[in-house]
């Protein structure tokens, strides 16, 4: 089954990247492209697309708010139905509030031809019913409406200042400016700074990432967040990839994940 789609990006890089990959993929006819939020919601409403590539952070109206208007604008008895939403993003600490939104899935930047197989499998899955028993058209009917306004529009938690961070005994009250970088082991959090480290109460670092100033940290690797204003020294490594030399006592390496790289590129002009 051919579904249709839209991929709406601020980037054009970035539209052309998952175009390209869609078209290696097949079976997905791309309607149209957007640049922002707003060309989103009127591509949207014209074309009335399977599914939508849509971008997390955009001018205009980001991807969370595209799909707060649209689903204001679907309560009516005649309202159409809304598409399947595969959030694209650089920062994958959006994951966890994408699928709040009831997101099918969401992409890291640069894309990765797997990925997105993978999350057309999933979208191909939920459309024929074999996730939660839904199809395309009642992948958000009433009882889920009022649901996904209500997780729309709660107010957003600032981070706080400081964390509490566990170092033998004693509950550390730490600034998130001290923070080097915090790195995940069986399941532990090691909170590191520059004169000493501990551990988190976060069970995982997308958890410990929902707490802290997403310009300031980074996850740099499936297992390590890192504060860019802590990092001493950019790595090349093999490959074209890279580690990061923090300033902790230790001058901790990390690596770079590849599909990081482009992000570490767009951080220091690399």
């Amino acid at each position: 089954m051919t579904l249709s789609a839209l991929i709406i990006d601020d980037e054009q890089l970035a539209r052309d990247e998952l175009k390209y990959l869609l078209d290696q993929v097949g079976d997905i006819d791309v309607l149209a492209q957007g640049a922002n939020g707003i060309e989103a919601v009127n591509l949207i409403e014209e074309h009335h697309p399977d599914l939508v590539f849509l971008d997390v952070q955009m001018p205009g109206l980001d991807g969370f708010q595209v799909i707060k208007r649209l689903v204001e604008k679907a309560q009516g008895p005649d309202a159409d139905p809304l598409p399947q939403f595969v959030f694209a993003t650089a920062y994958d600490q959006y994951a966890v509030r994408a699928f709040d939104v009831n997101a099918v899935d969401y992409l890291l930047k640069p894309f990765d031809r797997t990925r997105v197989e993978q999350a057309l499998e999933r979208v191909r899955a939920r459309m024929n019913g074999s996730t939660n028993g839904k199809g395309a058209q009642g992948a958000m009917q009433d009882p889920q409406i009022d649901a996904l306004l209500k997780l729309l529009n709660r107010p957003q938690t600032t981070q706080p200042a400081r964390l509490i961070v566990q170092a033998q005994s004693r509950l550390l009250l730490v600034d998130q400016a001290d923070i080097c970088f915090a790195a995940i082991d069986e399941g532990v959090i090691r909170v590191v700074t520059q004169s000493f480290e501990g551990h988190s109460k976060c069970r995982t670092l997308e958890e410990l990432l929902e707490q802290l100033d997403p310009t300031r940290f980074w996850r740099a690797h499936r297992g390590f967040v890192v504060n860019i204003n802590h990092i001493r020294e950019v790595v090349p490594w093999f490959k074209s990839t890279y580690q990061l030399r923090m300033n902790d006592k230790q001058q901790t390496e990390i690596p770079v994940s590849r599909a990081q790289t482009k992000r570490l590129r767009e951080l220091f002009n690399l």
